[in-house]
């Protein structure tokens, strides 16, 4: 389990700059360790700052009330006010990711529009795919609402993620990924401009990075399709590398880049 320290702080101090704004963070848990676990999670994550620990959501009615929430780290079996009962009393709910031993609450966690929903013992792995959620943008309004929505201006942010490598949070912006690649024990993702080798397994990667961009073409490879120059029943070509069609793959990639 990582542990705090100089490196925590280091890379902390190294990334604040890039974040106008943190995103203020609470944990809700009755459960020291699992709380301990939390913030050092946190601690570690550029883009999160922690600023209360509550041993019950009763604490956190009155945290929320009395201070600027962005972010709730919830969990659901609690003393006196069980964490679903608790967000059903928030007036503005802020953005919260469930952290709960039980599965059987995630059909109502979702119900009431959490981020996500993370079953303990929680990987940092795991957690890092769900705060990453914490910087897409709101889900897209119907085409008629879009076309009433103004353009972004010039030097808008252009969509990232923060990525574990060894032992580091590493920000790569999406649209400078070319290819992820399966490896043995490890994937690399593939940039315009250097590789990055991570912990992380294709599957959660395919989930997390938007599917209008982001395709699985072999049980190995996932690729930027605006990065493709060229392909065949085979094969596609992007920045000078060929890479395989698998075989159970073929007629779905073919349908959409057919299209």
């Amino acid at each position: 389990m990582p542990r705090r320290g100089a490196n925590a702080a280091a890379l902390r101090q190294q990334t604040n700059s890039q974040f106008p704004v943190m995103l203020r963070c609470i944990i809700v848990e009755d459960e020291p360790l699992a709380a301990e676990i939390l913030a050092e999670y946190i601690e570690m994550t550029p883009f999160l700052t922690l600023t209360h620990v509550c041993p019950d959501a009763i604490k956190a009615l009155d945290v929320v009330h009395s201070n600027p929430v962005d972010v709730i780290f919830l969990d659901i079996n609690l003393p006196k006010l069980n964490g679903l009962e608790f967000l059903k009393t928030l007036r503005r709910q802020p953005k919260v990711i469930v952290t709960s031993a039980y599965h059987e609450f995630a059909v109502d966690g979702f119900d009431l529009q959490v981020t996500d929903y993370l079953l303990k013992p929680i990987e940092f792995s795991r957690f890092t795919k769900a705060v990453n959620k914490l910087l897409l943008p709101q889900r897209q309004s119907p085409p008629e609402a879009q076309a009433q929505t103004p353009p972004k201006p010039p030097g808008a942010t252009r969509p990232f993620y923060f990525f574990t490598v060894s032992k580091r949070s590493v920000k790569i912006y999406l649209d400078e990924i070319l290819f992820i690649e399966s490896l043995k024990d490890s994937v690399t993702i593939h940039t315009t401009s250097k590789s990055y080798q991570t912990h992380y397994q294709l599957g959660e990667l395919e989930e997390l990075l938007p599917k209008d961009n982001f395709l699985r073409i072999h049980r190995s490879f996932l690729v930027a399709v605006d990065k493709i120059e060229s392909f065949s029943a085979a094969e596609v070509e992007l920045a000078g590398r060929t890479i395989p069609i698998g075989r159970s793959h073929k007629e779905y990639v073919m349908d959409r880049l057919g299209r």
